[in-house]
């Protein structure tokens, strides 16, 4: 390789480090990686949003048990061979984990496709309406009135389609990034790094929905917001990848992006009244 191309490499290699190290400080920033735990504790504490939950768990348990049979059955051994040259002694166990790991995110990805998907839009509104969103609720469904201490309960029709279909893509690319895995720590980190910045825009789907925003309009929502965004994904996505336990942080992490939406569109909401106050006072 000659000096210039060798140059240009460098110089490619520096501006991709100062740009993850940009959106690594402003997810700091923002605070946006705090919602995912936030959620356990609203969720934990606001027992009308187990309805949701409640009612998907069994097919849902029942799924992520048949898809953790049958990685093991087919991909522990191959994995495992992998692990010796990469892990040495602590191959089996590393395998094992990793077969774990891989197991409780294709169940997040199936179940959200084909189970769960309107039970996490309630989870969504149950929040939005707890946080005294319910005219932001109303732009697409039905609320009831009354039903005092049951967010849940007061939802109604939805008035459109649900904001996602079911698409191979997801499964696609996780299986694309799979291999990062089996690089230590840094693979690990660069994998939970590509699915966060693709979980956090995801996890604010129904919002844009809400608010009516097209794709351009989310693109640009989502760019000025990009450190906040892939901050919330690598949260929620690290929850979700814990063996059993993803099913619930699914929830929980909806319950979160349903927080930080109540949050954004208060803090919308005082910014004009601010700059009016402002502007009365000079």
């Amino acid at each position: 390789m000659s000096k210039s191309n060798t140059a240009k490499v460098k110089e490619v290699a520096e501006h991709e480090v100062q740009r993850v190290r940009e959106i690594a400080e402003e997810g700091a920033r923002s605070g946006a990686y705090l919602y995912p735990l936030k959620g356990i504790y609203y969720f934990a504490s606001h027992k009308d949003l187990y309805k949701p939950l409640l009612s998907k768990l069994a097919p849902t348990l029942g799924l992520g048990a048949g898809i953790t049979v049958f990685m093991f059955l087919f991909t522990y051994l191959p994995q495992l061979a992998v692990m010796f040259f990469t892990s040495g002694p602590l191959a089996a166990i590393t395998a094992a984990l990793l077969v774990l790991s891989e197991s409780s995110t294709l169940t997040m990805v199936l179940s959200r496709a084909l189970l769960i998907e309107d039970s996490l839009i309630d989870t969504f509104d149950g929040t939005l309406i707890g946080k005294g969103q319910t005219m932001l609720v109303e732009k697409d469904r039905q609320v009831k009135s009354g039903a005092a201490g049951d967010a849940i309960g007061r939802l109604g029709k939805l008035m459109t389609k649900p904001f996602q279909k079911f698409t191979p893509t997801a499964i696609v690319r996780y299986f694309m990034y799979l291999p990062l895995n089996f690089i230590p720590v840094i693979g690990t980190v660069a994998f939970v790094a590509l699915q966060g910045r693709k979980n956090g825009p995801s996890a604010h789907s129904r919002y844009f929905q809400l608010k009516g925003m097209n794709a351009s309009q989310k693109e640009k929502f989502v760019e000025e917001r990009k450190g906040a965004y892939t901050s919330f994904g690598v949260a929620a996505t690290l929850l979700e990848m814990i063996p059993i336990a993803g099913i619930f942080m699914a929830y929980t992490n909806t319950c979160g992006a349903a927080l930080w939406a109540a949050d954004l569109e208060q803090n919308a909401g005082t910014a004009p009244a601010l700059r009016e106050q402002a502007k009365k006072a000079a």
